[in-house]
């Protein structure tokens, strides 16, 4: 995974009239969930403020970034877990971010990337991909920044499930049935069939 850096501050104030402040100074509200328990064992967030403009590297991107925050100049190395946009103007409200270390496994989604001409898109067919990402499971220092799935083999009518896939050191935690990509016949592959029939 690439690192990126993004600076943030300790929020003191919290609550829905200091939120809204915060986000006319075009800062975002945001949260970082760490190690520390509270005594029902749930985990205590750490209220932070981003400047938008420092989070727009790392929400508006294909990429999968573990993020070193410096908070107030101390380093966390973290991922994000979860954004928050406005309905109707996709302004980015909220982030949760997930403190990380190199021992410790965490699941994230990581982009698949097709490669290759399939079998039975040289027949006419077309190739349709239904996921964009799959989760896996690992130390945040063995994700990569994409998957690679070959589809040179696939033929006309035939799709590759998440069940048929396997990387080296990632545990994957969508389910094997899940359809990653097919070939779809089409009105030229049809008539190519016919044609080979007669």
């Amino acid at each position: 995974m690439k690192e990126i850096e993004v600076k943030a501050t300790v929020r003191q104030a919290t609550g829905k009239v200091a939120t809204r402040e915060l986000r006319k100074e075009g800062m975002v509200p945001c949260n970082l969930y760490g190690e520390r328990r509270d005594e029902k064992g749930a985990p205590v967030a750490c209220s932070l403020a981003i400047a938008a403009s420092e989070l727009r590297k790392v929400v508006f991107t294909p990429h999968i970034y573990v993020i070193k925050l410096m908070v107030d100049g101390q380093p966390h190395t973290a991922i994000m877990k979860e954004q928050q946009f406005h309905p109707t103007t996709d302004q980015l409200l909220h982030v949760d971010f997930y403190e990380v270390n190199d021992q410790k496994p965490i699941t994230v989604g990581i982009p698949v990337r097709l490669n290759g001409l399939a079998a039975g898109v040289r027949l006419g067919g077309r190739l349709n991909q239904s996921i964009r990402k799959i989760n896996v499971t690992a130390p945040y220092e063995r994700i990569p920044e994409h998957l690679d799935v070959d589809v040179t083999e696939l033929q006309l009518g035939k799709a590759i499930k998440v069940g048929q896939l396997s990387f080296e050191g990632l545990d994957i935690a969508t389910s094997p049935e899940v359809i990653v990509c097919s070939v779809k016949a089409t009105r030229a592959s049809k008539q190519a069939a016919n044609e080979t029939a007669e």
